[in-house]
Formats: structure tokens, sequence, C-alpha cells
């Protein structure tokens, strides 16, 4: 077989050789387009394959109200969750589009097993806060954060990440430009301080420092290779139980993810 293809590639090669520079070109670009594309369809594939949307944050972010309100649009009264649920969410506008939303727990002793056991599907991740105990809690909130940024499997697959400052209709409720701006700082300070190898969330050493951002600067969420927005919601609503929720930002941000 390669005896009979040999005069058919040498004529290939003096043909080349002969040709239009124009010609070759030509030729090349559309050799770059074809492994473009190939490498757009491999990629579009494995994202394709992660259809889950999980929603974390700390016990009493309002994770599960938010889960129901997205759901069914009705407030329910809700208590700390022990394990996660998860229900298929179609957005309004597009039947046909839809993920899975996952609400994982968020008691310390039980987050990050259930985030272990969810973060090789999700496709995007909502960081729930509260913005009313967030001063308080910062701490707390940048280090589960920091924990989820420094995965191997989170940055491998870049989920977009939406961090939801929830509670807004409370008037005390941090607004979401100050919340990022403490959790950066925060993260900051997480990245400078921590001088051992950090573990995955599976206990399997990384192998050295896990850089959060870039080397040398600050720490900011533009530095992530995710896509990062900050969104202020209230899963209970203005009008308090009998209202609807405020979270256009939230599904307009799904909607986009789905």
């Amino acid at each position: 077989m390669a005896g009979r293809l040999e005069p058919h590639l040498e004529a290939l090669q003096r043909e080349l050789r002969v040709s239009d520079p124009a010609v070759l070109s030509v030729l090349l670009a559309l050799l770059v387009v074809a492994i473009t594309l190939l490498i757009w369809r491999f990629v579009q594939g494995r994202r394709s394959g992660r259809r889950a949307v999980l929603l974390l944050g700390l016990c009493d972010a309002g994770k599960t109200l938010l889960f129901a309100r997205l759901l069914t649009g009705k407030y329910r009264d809700t208590q700390t969750s022990i394990t996660d649920s998860s229900a298929v969410y179609r957005v309004s506008n597009d039947k046909s589009a839809n993920v899975t939303l996952i609400d994982l727990p968020g008691h310390e002793s039980l987050r990050l097993q259930f985030l272990e056991r969810f973060k090789a599907a999700a496709r995007a991740i909502v960081f729930v806060v509260d913005s009313v105990a967030f001063q308080r809690e910062v701490k707390d909130v940048a280090e589960f954060l920091y924990q989820v940024l420094v995965d191997n499997t989170v940055l491998k697959n870049a989920p977009a990440l939406l961090i939801a400052c929830n509670k807004q209709d409370v008037t005390m409720a941090k607004s979401a430009k100050l919340i990022q701006q403490q959790l950066e700082k925060e993260l900051n300070t997480l990245r400078v301080t921590r001088s051992a190898a950090p573990t995955s969330l599976d206990g399997s050493a990384t192998g050295g420092p896990a850089q959060l951002g870039k080397k040398g600067k600050d720490f900011d969420f533009s530095q992530l290779p995710m896509k990062v927005e900050f969104v202020e919601c209230s899963a209970r609503g203005s009008k308090g139980e009998d209202g609807d929720a405020d979270f256009e930002g939230l599904e307009k941000w799904l909607a986009k993810v789905a």
C-alpha cells in the first residue's frame, strides 16, 4: 500500500514546491481553520456533557429558598440542608434550554464532601452570600470560596461563576460592589498566608502552592480562568412571603449558561 502511494505523494510534493505562494497561503489558512474547528468542537463537547449548576454557600445564605423559588416561584420555609437536592431548571423564554440545579449543603462538615461529589459535572456555580451577615462572615465566606477556586477540577473545567448577593430586601444588606471588594481583599490575604501546599477536595496534594490569580499582583476576580459575575438578589422578595422573589439578574445569568 505504501509503495503504491509513494508516486502520488512525490507528485504532490513537487506540485507544492512549484505552486504559487498565494495558493500555499490559502491552503495554510484552510488548515488553521480546520484545526480551530476541531478544537472548538472538542471543547464544546466537553462543556455540553456538564449540565449541572451548583448552588454553594454557607449555612443560612438562602440557597435552598433560591432553589425553591427558581423551580416553583413560591416561597417556602426552609431548614439547614444535610443532603443535596436537584431538579431540572428550564429557561422561561426557551423551554428547550435547561440545566440541572443542585443545592448543596452549606454546613462546614458537609460542604466540601458534597462539592467533591458534584464538581466534575458543574457547568456553572452560583455561590450564594448572605448580604446581611456578610460583614461578620466575610472570613468564612472567603475561606470556602478559596477552597473552591483552588480545586484542580474547578480550575481545569473553569465553570462560569456567579456570586449571588442574597437578602437584598433587608435594609442592612451590603451591596454587590462592596462584597466583591471585600472578597478580593480576603482572598488576596489567604493566597499570601497559605504557605503549605494545598490539597484538592479529594485529599490529593497538588504538588505545590496553588496560584490564585496573577503572581506579583493583588488578587481580583478578573485573573481567574472562569468568568465571574456578581448580582444582587432576594429569594424572599421585597414584598415578603406573599410576593415574588427579586432575582431577575440571576435568571438572566442562568439563561446565558443553559
